[in-house]
């Protein structure tokens, strides 16, 4: 009889402790589940469904790219998509067809996607340091834990994607210096970049010409009429900015001639292709943008707001001082 209570009493410890495991398991789930846009849980990204690239390792050096705002909702809320939302899937690889292959020839490209913010949002950069931050920061340490073995890279992002990595710039970073060390070039086009970050980032530095690395690249395109204050894309902000034909800071008018060619539509099929320099460039230090005048106005925003071209217009410039600045890197 002893014995028996003996079993039944293992039996009863047995099951309870299935189920304390059962429970748990499930709450682990929920925990981590981000399918739920708002989860303050960083995506999983281990997961490879949640890459929007993982290349073959062709090259010594990597590129680590975030795209911009690529998803719609015509809704006030969600303010945050998911990891996994239909629209995003097929915005994101346009943008990386438009943007990452700048780097095509110069390293290997990964790109995760990560949840954003949509566009209906008064506090956008405070809503894009939460979540959206969480997920790139999250994504990039997971690649340099796993996938980048050590290499040299280059970080680059456009837009809501150059919001975070400037904020993964600031931040890991600061507290990885070892990996910091390996960064070529950070290409944050499309975000402002002020002369207080780089006070709040005193272990950051903005480029001063072609050749030097670590640094980071930022520009915002505009016609020349734009008034001060109407840019979405600046928020208020006056970034600093380097001329992406001569890659200096002066206030000198980069010519088309000086330009080694665009990445734009060409009708009837609008398919993205080489073309003469479209765009000239010029750096206004005063309103913190890169202006150009010989691009038609009715192009991206409207207005004169080029946001959408800031890589189309100076592809090729921007593969070609990649590619030096990658050389200048690997030499050292």
């Amino acid at each position: 009889m002893k014995t028996t209570k003996n079993l039944f009493g293992l039996r009863m410890f047995t099951t309870f402790a299935i189920l304390l495991f059962i429970i748990s398991a499930c709450k682990k789930d929920e925990e981590i589940n981000t399918s739920d846009p708002n989860s303050k849980v960083a995506t999983d990204y281990s997961i490879s469904s949640h890459w929007l690239s993982i290349p073959a390792t062709v090259y010594p050096v990597d590129v680590f790219y975030f795209y911009p705002t690529a998803w719609t909702n015509n809704d006030s809320l969600p303010k945050i998509c998911a990891i996994d939302d239909s629209s995003m899937m097929v915005k994101a690889p346009e943008a990386f067809a438009r943007q990452a292959t700048v780097f095509s020839t110069v390293g290997n490209i990964y790109a995760p996607y990560y949840r954003q913010d949509n566009l209906s949002a008064v506090d956008r950069l405070n809503i894009i340091a939460g979540i959206p931050t969480l997920d790139a920061i999250a994504a990039f340490d997971y690649y340099i834990k796993n996938f980048n073995k050590s290499r040299p890279y280059i970080l680059a992002g456009h837009s809501q994607g150059s919001n975070v990595l400037s904020s993964l710039l600031a931040g890991y970073m600061k507290d990885n210096p070892q990996v910091y060390a390996r960064m070529i070039a950070a290409y944050v086009i499309g975000f402002p970049v002020t002369a207080e970050y780089f006070a709040n980032n005193p272990h950051l530095k903005f480029a001063q010409g072609p050749d030097d690395t670590g640094v980071i690249i930022s520009y915002n395109t505009q016609a020349p009429d734009v008034l001060p204050g109407v840019n979405p894309v600046l928020y208020g902000l006056v970034g600093k900015v380097i001329n992406p034909i001569t890659w200096t800071r002066d206030e000198t008018v980069a010519t088309t001639a000086q330009g080694l060619g665009s990445f734009m539509p060409v009708p009837p099929t609008n398919a993205l292709m080489q073309v003469p320099q479209y765009a000239d460039a010029k750096v206004d230090t005063t309103n913190g943008v890169l202006i150009c005048s010989t691009a038609d106005i009715s192009l991206g925003y409207g207005l004169g707001i080029f946001h959408s071209y800031d890589y189309a217009f100076y592809y090729f410039n921007l593969r070609e001082n990649a590619a030096n600045r990658v050389q200048q890197f690997l030499q050292m």
